[in-house]
């Protein structure tokens, strides 16, 4: 059995790392010539809240050949239609494609494969590259989860082989609701990632400060607001209910919502997000996939979402270098 991890950044870098260390054969693939020339030579260095160093198979997506039975994707989704149409000719037959992008991908990606080819995977924990082949783990160790699951009701037959392989470096959650589970990953991202990157800041500094944790407060709402317009179940992350802690109708639970969402963060407080990480390599984000995705649904659904909107200006405009991530772009949520 072939298996590759196409766009292996830090998560796919540290994820290859795992498995890896654990004896299977895995390859890492990347555009950047840097980083595979140093995963070859050095190895996949693994720093942050775990230290290790894994030789790793590393090639540039030119030095790919024949066919493979699993590809984890993890490029940034705005290039799907041309990445998955080129890695359509690398899937075996019976191969299948495994999403660990944010947003929701699955469908833009079945339309290409087929949906008995697609799986999809939230990845509840952070990395950041920090030079080529180095790798920090933003997370805490007790923390590194997974939730996989099917857009088709009949299962790709290397299902449980996938959940293996992400075993190697922590638990997996077979998700029967995927949609709710893609949505609670969405949330997370929309609320952290967005003004992570709004700030440059990460999310537990996002999180402490009165006027941005509102702020983070109010996308967490808009997020469940949608959802329960469009009649979406946002499933639990990491067995804590989400929805049950950080909703609310009335002045008593909006108060326990604002306390309670520093806490909620903590195991991934030093996490910086990949907009963030992006914008700083001064590359385009992925915020019309993840804040950009809560306005679309909340449009679809009649539900306002003046927050996310508001998070995908600012980033357009810093991508555009009219601003610059800060603290200061508070000011524009007033």
């Amino acid at each position: 059995m072939r298996v590759a991890i196409y766009g292996a950044g830090s998560l796919g870098t540290i994820l290859g790392a795992f498995i890896s260390k654990a004896g299977v054969e895995i390859e890492l693939i990347n555009r950047n010539k840097a980083h595979i020339e140093a995963l070859q030579t050095k190895g996949a260095q693994v720093t942050g809240t775990m230290e290790f160093c894994q030789t790793v198979k590393a090639y540039t997506p030119d030095q790919m050949s024949g066919q493979y039975d699993i590809l984890f994707l993890m490029t940034k989704q705005q290039y799907n239609a041309e990445v998955v149409e080129t890695l359509k000719g690398y899937l075996a037959a019976d191969g299948v494609l495994v999403t660990f992008q944010n947003g929701l991908p699955e469908m833009q990606i079945a339309e290409i494969l087929g949906e008995d080819r697609v799986l999809g995977c939230t990845v509840a924990w952070g990395a950041t590259m920090k030079e080529p082949g180095v790798c920090e783990l933003t997370s805490s160790p007790d923390a590194l989860s997974f939730g996989l699951g099917a857009i088709s009701a009949r299962r790709n037959r290397h299902f449980d082989k996938v959940k293996e392989l992400l075993e190697h470096m922590g638990t997996v959650e077979v998700e029967e609701n995927f949609i709710g589970t893609r949505w609670s990953k969405l949330l997370i991202n929309a609320a952290f990632s967005g003004m992570s990157a709004v700030l440059g800041c990460t999310f537990g500094e996002a999180a402490q400060p009165r006027e941005s944790r509102r702020i983070v407060q109010a996308l967490i709402k808009e997020c469940i607001d949608v959802c329960a317009a469009g009649g979406i179940r946002i499933e639990p992350v990491q067995g804590k209910d989400i929805v049950k802690l950080l909703d609310y109708s009335n002045p008593f639970k909006k108060a326990f919502s604002y306390f309670i969402i520093p806490i909620a963060i903590r195991k991934h407080a030093k996490l910086k997000a990949s907009m963030l990480q992006d914008i700083e390599k001064g590359k385009l984000t992925e915020v019309d996939a993840i804040n950009g995705a809560v306005s679309a649904y909340g449009r679809k659904v009649g539900c306002p979402t003046p927050m996310n909107d508001k998070v995908v200006k600012i980033i357009h405009d810093i991508e555009q270098g009219k601003l610059s991530p800060s603290m200061d772009n508070l000011k524009y949520f007033s």
